[in-house]
């Protein structure tokens, strides 16, 4: 079977494609036919090193996909060969089969596209636990967006706008905050030519925003914290700036905000329940149309590079897969 593989260290055109033995279950884990596998911003950083996850080498990198069950180890009794399931592996899902645990495994919802199934865990996963569990956001407060065009941008929105709220997006071009308003963004901010502070005070009419998500860091963080409501709660998703910023404390204390961490898989891994009910949740929104993730490109397994590629330079709208055959 043909898989991704880092053999070293480095940037994605480090990366080779090549046939491997197909793979035997250990107990309690499946082998998956994978049909499609999420691009996320996670698996460029794993490739580099610097992701807090370090597998040993050779690995295939990926950490979500949808397929088809095809072989079952010991002690697997709630999964048939077969089946076709979600399944979040860690690490992997670049390949045309992987293992994985079976109690990462979700039955996918009737009528949900294996592309659409392998783009929304880690996602829309993240940014309902960031938004429900750790902003605790509630109808009628206004959100503010940073890399609202991006994976885990777009699914911020649509969540948003499903849990009441008004949803400013900030994204880097005209076409992205085009998608944004088509996602359901009640504003927009194009950060790269609108000063980020003055678009806020404008479209909040200085009230500031109770929230904001921010998986971008980098030269907008201290900005849009400067523009925060009294009481509001700033969400430190992640870095795809590029830099990390450092913020004087002294923007919390003045404005009565709080700074919230958000790891989602640490989220899964600590409070399984919460975790379970909140997938429910959204298998539920996208199986009932609530919910429509963006799936913007498939690249076949040998353009794995070219789609991380494309992810890391922001050229890509929502989410792009990759799919095996």
């Amino acid at each position: 079977m043909k898989a991704v593989l880092c053999k070293q260290y480095g940037l994605p055109d480090t990366l080779v494609v090549e046939d491997i033995p197909s793979l035997v279950p250990a107990a309690g884990q499946v082998i998956v036919s994978m049909r499609a596998a999420g691009v996320n911003f996670p698996d460029a950083l794993i490739i580099q090193g610097k992701y807090q996850v370090k597998p040993a080498m050779p690995f295939s990198p990926g950490t979500e996909l949808a397929g088809v069950v095809k072989a079952l180890g010991a002690e697997v009794r709630d999964i048939q060969a077969g089946d076709a399931v979600i399944a979040y592996a860690g690490y992997g899902a670049y390949a045309e089969e992987v293992a994985v645990d079976a109690r990462s495994c979700i039955p996918m919802p009737a009528g949900v596209d294996f592309k659409v199934a392998a783009s929304f865990m880690m996602t829309y996963g993240t940014s309902y636990h960031a938004l429900k569990d750790r902003a605790q956001l509630k109808a009628g407060e206004t959100l503010l967006v940073l890399g609202a065009a991006g994976g885990v941008g777009s699914a911020a929105i649509e969540l948003g706008k499903l849990m009441g709220a008004r949803v400013i997006a900030a994204a880097s071009s005209a076409d992205k905050l085009e998608a944004c308003r088509q996602l359901g963004a009640d504003a927009t901010i194009n950060y790269t030519s609108e000063d980020l502070r003055e678009a806020v005070k404008r479209i909040t009419a200085g009230k500031g925003v109770d929230v904001v998500y921010d998986p971008v860091g980098d030269k907008y963080a201290e900005p849009a914290m400067r523009e925060m409501a009294w009481g509001g709660r700033y969400l430190v998703i992640g870095f795809a700036g590029g830099e990390i910023p450092k913020i004087a404390l002294n923007l919390p204390l003045l404005k009565g905000f709080a700074i919230v961490g958000v790891f989602w898989g640490n989220f899964t891994r600590n409070e399984p329940q919460k975790h379970e009910a909140n997938v429910q949740d959204l298998l539920v929104w996208i199986a009932g149309g609530k919910l429509k993730p963006l799936v913007s490109a498939a690249y076949p397994l040998a353009l794995a590079a070219r789609a991380l590629k494309d992810m890391m330079e922001r050229k890509v709208k929502g989410k792009v897969v990759l799919v095996a055959g």
